[in-house]
Parts: C-alpha cells; structure tokens; sequence
C-alpha cells in the first residue's frame, strides 16, 4: 500500500503576504492558535470550528499551502502540526505575534 503523499511548499518559497492572509480568518486563527497551545499534533476532527467539513477542509488547505502548518496521514486521520519554528526563522515574531493576538481576542470575547 502506498502512503499518501501530501505536498507542503518549502519555507523559503512562503511569502508574508500567502501568510498574512491565511491568518486574516478568525476560522484559521483559531486553528493555529489551538495548535501552539496544545502541544501536541492534532487531528483535523480535534477543532471545534463553526463551519461545516468542507469548508473546514478549505482552511486546513490554505494554512497548508501558506507554509503555516504541516499535514500527514496517520491511518486516515489527517494530523495536523505547526511549523512554528520554521516560521520564526523565516518570519521572526510573527507568528507569536498572531498567537498572542488571538489569545487576547479570546479573553476579550463575550
């Protein structure tokens, strides 16, 4: 049986722009802000997103191809892990910079 390949750009190919804009949806913020804080790789079914299965699929999909997280198949379940320090060699601060935002946009939710 052949492992399924999923295609992941190399950090240095990922620009800010692909990774400002994969973070401008709360949807995806919340993704990655979910996956720094639990310190462990996590199955797409493990967030608890307001958005039905295909358009979850879509956001894990432009996270992936924004170089923000990493996907690969254990069984048929699609982990999911961040590339938190490749990012910040590529992009210094930025994502804890998100991170922290999203945190404080969570403690000032109603």
């Amino acid at each position: 049986m052949t492992a399924r390949v999923i295609v992941h750009p190399g950090v240095e190919d990922v620009s800010v722009q692909q990774v400002l804009e994969a973070l401008a949806d709360p949807a995806r913020r919340s993704v990655v802000r979910t996956l720094a804080h639990a310190g462990a790789d996590l199955s797409c079914g493990s967030f608890d997103l307001p958005v039905g299965r295909s358009t979850s699929s879509h956001h894990f999909s432009v996270l992936r191809a924004a170089g923000v997280l990493r996907q690969y198949y254990v069984g048929t379940t699609k982990m999911n892990t961040l590339r938190a320090e490749e990012l910040e060699r590529r992009f210094p601060g930025l994502l804890s910079a998100v991170v922290a935002a999203a945190d404080a946009e969570a403690r000032d939710a109603p």
